[in-house]
């Protein structure tokens, strides 16, 4: 039997201007555990900055969000401008602050923010064909951005603060306060989400908890899928 494939989103490489590297290695460890396969993509355009890691100041250089995003994904990657989710089973995001600056400028802009079309493209493709979407971290405002006018009861989850969490209620969505050992499962709308990072504090144990707990919920709504379909 063919293993169903998940489509990795991705917004570069590294927590403060791409995707969190953590979060996305045991996004994609998660679902093969789980059974399934993946396929990682991303935008083939140019990061909205690079920075010092050790510092936090902002570099003088130029970086592509898809090449950087290719060290993840040891150079298996696809331009996200060629890619359907009718070729995929369901969709994860992994965090990081590339999800708010590179798919969309939430970090600049907030609940005014615009997004990356084929970021928003491939989530409207996901939710439209009743696939499972996953969001950690921060990707949960990209999915919220990219659905609210589809559909207002999403429920999605940035955490333990209230501000990131009254956030999603001004873009127009349902929150839900969670540990980052836990995960927020919206069961109408089969969407998943589960903080990580949004808890600085929170260990590499708690993650991988949080993301495995967020992966049954995830997996359970593809093999769902399945049964419908057939």
């Amino acid at each position: 039997m063919e293993k169903k494939k998940v489509l990795v989103l991705l917004a570069g490489s590294g927590a403060k201007d791409g995707s969190e590297i953590r979060e996305a290695v045991l996004t994609l460890t998660a679902i093969e555990k789980a059974g399934m396969s993946f396929q990682c993509t991303a935008p083939n355009k140019l990061q909205r900055d690079v920075i010092n890691f050790i510092d936090g100041s902002v570099l003088n250089e130029e970086r592509n969000v898809l090449v950087e995003a290719s060290r993840i994904a040891r150079g298996d990657i696809l331009d996200l401008s060629t890619v359907s989710m009718n070729d995929y089973d369901a969709l994860a995001i992994p965090g990081g602050f590339g999800v708010a600056k590179n798919l969309c400028s939430f970090a600049i802009d907030g609940v005014k923010a615009t997004i990356d079309e084929d970021s928003k493209r491939i989530i409207r493709e996901a939710f439209t064909t009743q696939k499972a979407i996953l969001a950690i971290c921060i990707a949960p405002v990209l999915v919220a951005l990219s659905l609210h006018d589809l559909e207002p009861e999403i429920l999605l989850t940035l955490g333990l603060d209230d501000g990131p969490n009254q956030a999603l209620e001004t873009i127009g969505v349902k929150s839900a306060k969670c540990l980052s050992t836990e995960c927020i499962v919206d069961e109408k709308n089969k969407i998943v989400s589960s903080p990580a990072y949004m808890d600085d504090q929170a260990s590499l144990v708690d993650l991988d908890m949080g993301i495995n707990k967020a992966m049954i919920a995830f997996s359970n709504f593809v093999e769902d899928l399945e049964t419908i379909q057939a």
